[in-house]
């Protein structure tokens, strides 16, 4: 079985930054934002993993992330994971 990951990552540079994304393969996404390579998360490298969820569904898994991405899922993430 496939799985789709939504993770959120907690900046180690600015305890208060957090980002939040979508891969297929966790462990080399989380390395391209270790290293530079993502130009949201290059600034407030090193990153840590907070939360990572696994869906079997693509779909839901883009439509969560665009979820964490409103001030509302924000707020829920903040609260809740």
């Amino acid at each position: 079985m496939k799985f789709c990951y939504v993770y959120i990552l907690a900046s180690e540079k600015d305890p208060n930054r957090f980002y939040a994304g979508f891969t297929e393969n966790f462990k080399e996404r989380l390395a391209e934002h270790n290293s530079g390579k993502s130009i949201h998360t290059r600034d407030f490298r090193p990153w840590r993993i907070k939360t990572c969820i696994a869906f079997t569904n693509r779909h839901s898994a883009t439509q969560f992330e665009r979820y964490l991405k409103t001030s509302s899922g924000r707020s829920f993430a903040k609260k809740r994971l």
